[in-house]
């Protein structure tokens, strides 16, 4: 029955786009669902002059988005707005080109349901079972919401995405058409981690207990967190983002999820990105369970795993403890993502820890990355108080529970040394160390 279904249901890319109209509003996949048949296939059209105006909603949009639907020849029709920035779009959204919509990543499936009035999604999904249900692979967040939020929904299938199980399914009754295709997926290992990386490493995974559970991201720094988690014991996961070094955890042995209260022996996170390898451990791998991200992200959530441990990245931070993880040179070069959300989830957890993460220096060691304050018009992505944890290569200092005096002073000392002194000044003019010895 389902089989007689899907071949009703199968087409071609140019005719599952033909009846998208002028000023329609389309949402498609990120990272591994962006969908390339179909994207290309509607950049055509719009190439053509048979769409002169649509909406488009990406979040991290990448090479398949960059060589399709986002071309520069086209972004005078295309409007264009993105719930995170990527490389592909910065400029666009530095010269007018592209939309940025501030969010919380946990938000976007409920922007999906209230504040857009979606008439296509577009996303790639595993091959359908015999029961009739595909999945989403490699990719959950908010597009399991969005194709469930529209007035149309076409999928691009792909042998090549794994079959991934939690609350990822999507039955072909749900789907409006089918489209076949079959290209490797998108592929990002981490760069070899740098000195200072190792050192950051070890300080963080002396924070981590046996036992926790952890969030973690992709990058170097990030690999050389996991790898300094080899020797603990019994970890879990609960994510926002599945990497190679959490697969790495799983495969040693290290992560079981044994002492999890919330999906216990099971792999949570709501999208994966990593190497072809990794993905075939995916597949059809029952402890692997991806959830719409406004499950996975939300704070009251992540707190039901005692002993949460949020590891995080920021660019800078200033001596209140505001960290700036998605502005550079006045630009916006990301986005907050889901980074809030688990900052604030960890801490409510009983046990808890939410760590933020950074090099002391940029630029070959020339620009400090403790700042006296953010820059004016920088994005806050970590307000002050939320802060808990800061970690460089020379050391870690727990925030919470500081005075202005006391905090100030203990992000000094994470500081690389050449530009405490500084610091220190700026500190005393800020009046950081007002009522305290006098430091010059």
């Amino acid at each position: 029955m389902y089989h007689k279904e899907y071949i009703k249901k199968l087409t071609t890319p140019q005719q599952a786009v033909a009846n998208i109209a002028d000023r329609m509003v389309i949402v498609h996949g990120m990272t591994n669902a962006e969908p390339p048949a179909l994207l290309a296939a509607l950049a055509d059209r719009v190439r053509s002059g048979a769409l002169k105006e649509i909406k488009i909603f990406s979040l991290l949009p990448m090479r398949t988005a960059a060589e399709t639907i986002l071309s520069r020849d086209l972004a005078e029709r295309v409007h264009a707005f993105s719930w995170f920035v990527s490389d592909v779009n910065r400029g666009f959204i530095r010269i007018g080109l592209n939309d940025f919509v501030p969010n919380n990543f946990h938000e976007i499936p409920r922007l999906c349901k209230e504040s857009i009035d979606i008439d296509v999604t577009i996303t790639t999904v595993s091959p359908m079972d015999k029961a009739g249900f595909f999945t989403f692979g490699t990719v959950n967040d908010y597009i399991s919401t969005a194709a469930r939020h529209c007035k149309k929904l076409i999928v691009e299938v792909n042998k090549h995405m794994p079959r991934v199980f939690g609350d990822s399914i999507l039955h072909i009754s749900e789907v409006d058409a089918i489209v076949e295709h079959d290209v490797p997926l998108l592929e990002a290992t981490p760069s070899d981690p740098r000195p200072e990386d190792e050192a950051i490493g070890c300080a963080v995974a002396e924070l981590a207990p046996d036992g926790a559970t952890i969030q973690l991201g992709i990058g170097s720094l990030s690999y050389a967190i996991s790898r300094q988690l080899e020797n603990h014991k019994d970890l879990g996961i609960h994510t926002e983002m599945l990497s190679p070094g959490l697969v790495e955890l799983i495969r040693k042995g290290v992560v079981n999820g044994r002492r999890k209260n919330l999906h216990p022996l099971r792999h949570v996170f709501t999208f994966a990105m990593g190497d072809r390898d990794m993905y075939e451990f995916m597949n059809d791998n029952p402890t692997m369970e991806s959830y719409p991200v406004s499950y996975t992200n939300h704070p009251s959530l992540i707190a039901q795993n005692d002993n949460m441990v949020s590891i995080n990245a920021t660019i800078e931070v200033d001596l209140l403890g505001q960290c700036n993880s998605e502005y550079l040179r006045g630009w916006q070069i990301s986005g907050t993502g889901g980074q809030l959300d688990f900052v604030r989830g960890a801490f409510d957890s009983k046990g808890g820890k939410s760590i933020i993460a950074l090099r002391s220096t940029a630029d070959g060691g020339e620009i400090s990355r403790v700042v006296p304050r953010l820059e004016a018009g920088t994005a806050v992505t970590i307000p002050r108080m939320d802060t808990h944890y800061l970690v460089t290569e020379y050391g870690a200092a727990n925030l919470k529970g500081k005075s202005t005096h006391d905090r100030a002073l203990a992000i000094i000392e994470l500081a690389h040394p050449k530009f405490r002194e500084d610091l220190l000044r700026q500190a005393d003019r800020m009046n950081l160390l007002h009522g305290a010895t006098s430091y010059f």
